[in-house]
C-alpha cells in the first residue's frame, strides 16, 4: 500500500481516505461507525490510512441523538427502501429516528417544523421535500442541521443533497430500447416540476434526438410516480393512437417501476403481449420488479445506499465535522430483465 502524506496541515476528508485506501467512502464510513459487514482486511487498510494521514476521530454527539426522517409519503415501496437504509445507519450509531409525512402540503410542514423544535431533534433528513427559504431559515433558526435526500426542485448551494445520476440513467435505458431496434419509443415521464423527473425526461430526449428519432406529441405525458398515473398515461398513450389511426409505441421508457407496472396493467387490459408487442423499462429496480411478469427491466437507483450516505452525512454534521461534500451523486445502472426484446415485424415493418 503507498500513501502519501501531506507536506502542510490540511482536513482529512473522508474522499482521500477511500482514495487512498481503495474502497468507497460508504466502506470508510462504515469503519468509522463499527460496521461489521467489512472484511477485517479492510478496516485494517483504511484504519491505517487514516493513521497515516492523522485523522482525527472527534467525540461523537451522535449516540442518543434523534434525527427526523420526512417524507411525502410513508407506505411507498420506494419509501420502505429509504427508510430501511436510514433506519440501519441510525441504528448502528446508537441514534433514533422520527418518521413525519407532509404529502407535499405546507400545513403538514408547518406543523412538522413545530414538532421538531417541541422534541428538540439533532438533525433531519428531507425527502423529495420542497422546502421554502422561510422554512430553510427556521432550520437555521432552531440550529437543526439537515440533508435533502432526491431534492424536488433547486436548493440553496451550501445545503448538502444527496441524489442519483438520472440523466444518465435515462440514457441507458432509452439506449437499450433503441439497441434493440425499436423506433417509435414513448416516456411516461413524472411530475414536472420534479429535478429528477426533468433530468429522466431530458435524458430520453437527448437520447432520441442523438439517433436522430421522432418523439410524436403527446408520447412524453407528465404525470405522478405511482401505478395509477401509469396505467392512466399509458392507456391514453393507446386511445390517442387508435384515435388517430395510428400504431402505438412499441417500446416504453417509465420514470419509475411503479409506473411502470401501471402501464403493465394498461397494455394487458388492451391484449397487448409484453415484451411482445410493447418493451417496457422502468426506474428505481423497486424488489417487486424481479418479480413481475415478465421481470421488468428497470434502471437500479441506489435506494439503500443513497439512504445510507444521506444519514452518514448528517450524522457527521451533527458531530460537528462538515460534509465531504455538499452535492453527491450515486450512479444508476441498467438492470436487463424479461420485459425488453426486439419489436415485432409488423410493427416497424
Amino acid at each position: 500500500m503507498t500513501t502519501e502524506k501531506p507536506d502542510t496541515p490540511v482536513r482529512v476528508t473522508l474522499n482521500m481516505i477511500a482514495a487512498q485506501s481503495g474502497v468507497s467512502v460508504s466502506t470508510v464510513s462504515k469503519v468509522l461507525n463499527g460496521r461489521s459487514d467489512i472484511s477485517t482486511d479492510t478496516k485494517d487498510r483504511v484504519e491505517a490510512v487514516m493513521d497515516h494521514l492523522g485523522y482525527q476521530r472527534r467525540p461523537t454527539r451522535r449516540r442518543g441523538a434523534v434525527v427526523d426522517l420526512v417524507l411525502n409519503e410513508l407506505d411507498s415501496l420506494w419509501s420502505v427502501e429509504i427508510i430501511r437504509g436510514v433506519d440501519e445507519v441510525l441504528n448502528e450509531a446508537g441514534a433514533s429516528m422520527v418518521l413525519s409525512a407532509v404529502h407535499g402540503r405546507s400545513a403538514d410542514t408547518r406543523e412538522w417544523l413545530d414538532q421538531l423544535a417541541a422534541r428538540r431533534s439533532n438533525g433531519a433528513i428531507l425527502v423529495v421535500s420542497d422546502l421554502t427559504a422561510q422554512q430553510r431559515k427556521r432550520l437555521a433558526a432552531l440550529d437543526v442541521p439537515f440533508v435533502l435526500l432526491d431534492p424536488v426542485g433547486n436548493v440553496d448551494a451550501m445545503v448538502p443533497t444527496v441524489g442519483a445520476t438520472n440523466w444518465a440513467g435515462a440514457v441507458s435505458a432509452t439506449q437499450h430500447l433503441i439497441d434493440l431496434g425499436h423506433t417509435r419509443i414513448a416516456h411516461l415521464a413524472g411530475p414536472r416540476q420534479v429535478l429528477c423527473s426533468r433530468a429522466r425526461a431530458d435524458g430520453f430526449r437527448a437520447t432520441m434526438e442523438g439517433a436522430a428519432l421522432p418523439v410524436p406529441d403527446g408520447w412524453v405525458p407528465h404525470g405522478e410516480f405511482n401505478d395509477t398515473s401509469g396505467r392512466q398515461e399509458m392507456a391514453r398513450l393507446l386511445d390517442a393512437a387508435e384515435a388517430a389511426g395510428e400504431r402505438p409505441p412499441t417500446a416504453l421508457f417509465a420514470a419509475s417501476d411503479l409506473q411502470a407496472l401501471g402501464a403493465f396493467e394498461a397494455l394487458r387490459d388492451r391484449g397487448h403481449a409484453i415484451p411482445g408487442e410493447v418493451s417496457i423499462v422502468g426506474f428505481d429496480d423497486l424488489p417487486v420488479a424481479r418479480w413481475t411478469h415478465p421481470p421488468l427491466t428497470t434502471v437500479r437507483q441506489p435506494l439503500l445506499e443513497m439512504a445510507s450516505l444521506a444519514a452518514n452525512t448528517l450524522l457527521r454534521i451533527i458531530d460537528g465535522e462538515p460534509a465531504d461534500q455538499l452535492r453527491l451523486e450515486l450512479a444508476t445502472q441498467l438492470v436487463v430483465r424479461g420485459s425488453t426484446a426486439a419489436p415485432e415485424a409488423q410493427h416497424d415493418g
